[in-house]
């Protein structure tokens, strides 16, 4: 079985460090191969696409624009009326996906209307999804972009969160019926909201595009104490045969560097994937 590979996501790893450009370089310094970024777009593309190329990294994902964050938005696809400013973040996000490299883009559902009954409006905002989704894989799809789709727990995270289970998130994604979007697992989300990951993850394994991991409940380093068994889960993933990326999204306890011991090990033990695997 091949190794893991392993993407810094700079959006959480490198605190530190006060801008994206000195967290690639920090990610690539560190022996990461490949990075990804929340959201961009505070940046210039090409001091970003500079950054990764110093280093020698691979930009491999970005997420779709929050909308109005002081509004409380966190994403655009699933909301009513917000159709319009959906496609225009789109188009940003494939400017910076194309300028980066970057093959991939979280399409983000964002969440329930403030006092709105998630039961009320689910039917409405699944339609919203369903409409905004056909139009990001046509406009992806021109551009050989694939768009994933991430619950996100609505327990500890952000309970108005619209896409909270890797079922719903399956389902949605079925109803499109359209190859060049997946799934995104971060297992953080899918241990908290379901639990059972060995049989979710050979469930929805050949639906998913992307990874990412934290402990749980504390989000902090996969060796940090909590509720999951890494080592298993990396076996597992090796076992049924993901070849995808496996993003480092979590609060480091204390130095970057210095959390990354497990990372370290697991390349000891294991090796580093070799070009083209």
């Amino acid at each position: 079985m091949a190794p893991l590979r392993f993407s810094a996501n700079v959006s959480w790893l490198f605190p530190e460090l006060p801008g994206l450009p000195a967290r690639l370089r920090a990610a690539g310094s560190s022996g990461f191969e490949a990075a990804e970024v929340g959201w961009p777009y505070g940046e210039p593309p090409e001091a970003l696409a500079l950054a990764a190329r110093e280093v020698g990294l691979q930009l491999v994902l970005i997420n779709t624009p929050p909308g109005d964050r002081e509004k409380g938005e966190m994403g655009l696809g699933a909301v009513p009326g917000r159709q319009a400013a959906f496609r225009d973040g789109l188009e940003q996000a494939v400017l910076y996906a194309k300028a980066l490299g970057c093959p991939r883009i979280h399409l983000m559902a964002g969440r329930v209307p403030q006092g709105a009954d998630r039961a009320a409006v689910r039917g409405e905002m699944e339609t919203v999804f369903l409409e905004n989704l056909r139009h990001a894989a046509g406009v992806l799809a021109q551009e050989n972009l694939v768009g994933l789709l991430e619950p996100i727990n609505t327990r500890i995270t952000d309970p108005r969160y619209f896409l909270d289970t890797p079922q719903q998130a399956a389902a949605i994604l079925e109803k499109v019926g359209r190859p060049n979007l997946q799934l995104q697992m971060d297992i953080f989300h899918w241990q908290i909201m379901d639990g059972n990951l060995t049989g979710n993850i050979r469930e929805f394994l050949p639906f998913v595009g992307h990874v990412q991991v934290a402990q749980v409940p504390d989000r902090g380093e996969p060796s940090s104490p909590g509720e999951l068994n890494f080592p298993y889960l990396f076996q597992l993933l090796e076992d049924e045969g993901y070849k995808g990326f496996v993003g480092c999204e979590y609060q480091p306890r204390g130095d970057t560097v210095e959390g990354l011991s497990w990372l370290r090990s697991y390349w000891d033990k294991r090796g580093r994937p070799q070009a083209g695997q």
